[in-house]
């Protein structure tokens, strides 16, 4: 792909989002301030989703073996 493309995509994108949060119409201190908090509640649930989504997976799926059947892990 062409640099210039990439930039043009991105600059495209970046617009889209100006137009669905709305924030087009900030000041340029207001919307520094509303990216900052978007950016720092999606970065914790980022982190929330890595830390506490694989370990209710983990309890789901044994939770679910020993009801249909899978042996208990005392008995393995």
């Amino acid at each position: 792909m062409d640099i210039k493309r990439v930039k043009d995509y991105i600059h495209w994108l970046y617009y889209q989002y100006l137009l669905i949060t709305c924030s087009y119409v900030l000041e340029p201190w207001e919307r520094s301030m509303f990216h900052t908090i978007t950016v720092t509640v999606f970065a914790m649930v980022v982190y929330t989703a890595y830390v506490f989504v694989p370990i209710h997976v983990r309890l789901a799926f044994e939770f679910f073996s020993q009801i249909f059947g899978g042996q208990p892990e005392s008995m393995v």
